[in-house]
């Protein structure tokens, strides 16, 4: 079993209201030196089988037209190593 993670962010040129929101309120609360905040979504698949080209293929595509929308947002996938459970 695999992990696979798509990771969605708003693109550079598309206005980020609650990381605007965040990073207005970081020196508030005592954070200082942060210049900017963006927000995402991030997604964990767990995968049955192997993650080979064609099922990167099938991830790819599932992000592209369900799990982003990419007139506005840029997104990656990376596999993951899962850890077995300790039995």
């Amino acid at each position: 079993m695999a992990r696979v993670v798509v990771d969605v962010m708003l693109k550079p040129e598309i206005l980020d209201p609650q990381g605007q929101a965040v990073q207005r309120a970081l020196p508030r609360l005592g954070f200082e030196g942060i210049s900017d905040v963006r927000q995402g979504k991030r997604f964990e698949l767990q995968v049955d089988g192997p993650v080979d080209d064609a099922a990167l293929a099938r991830i790819h595509d599932l992000a592209e037209s369900f799990l982003a929308n990419t007139v506005i947002e840029d997104f990656t996938v990376k596999v993951e190593e899962v850890a077995e459970a300790a039995k």
